[in-house]
């Protein structure tokens, strides 16, 4: 299982970006699929996260904010960025989890894109 992020970019306070990531490859389900992001010095911590069933879990600090959706024909993930602030410059992974063919657990990670906010 692999993914592919993209969509990230320099951006000036206040704009708004779209993350894409789709997944690729063979596999039974995908039960999960979340936004990480990793400043600079940082640990790398969850943006949002959006389970196949349950509610969405965003981080305190983009509530309000960025929007976690699901395509579920195209196994795709995004994470709509409004209203973009300086501290939100990161290099932002997507992350999937499911069942493989065998109904083995499966945990993958995107390349991951960079996010700049900056005027």
């Amino acid at each position: 299982v692999q993914l592919q992020a993209s969509g990230g970019g320099l951006m000036q306070p206040g704009g708004s970006l779209r993350l894409s990531c789709v997944v690729t490859g063979t596999f039974f389900s995908i039960n999960a699929m979340a936004w990480y992001r990793q400043a600079p010095g940082k640990q790398r911590e969850l943006v949002a996260h959006s389970p196949i069933s349950g509610e969405i879990h965003y981080a305190d600090s983009v509530k309000g904010r960025f929007t976690i959706s699901r395509d579920g024909a195209e196994n795709a993930v995004y994470l709509q960025m409004n209203s973009l602030k300086p501290e939100d410059t990161a290099v932002y992974y997507c992350n999937a989890r499911g069942l493989d063919s065998d109904y083995v657990g499966w945990n993958s990670w995107g390349q991951g894109t960079q996010v700049t906010v900056s005027s």
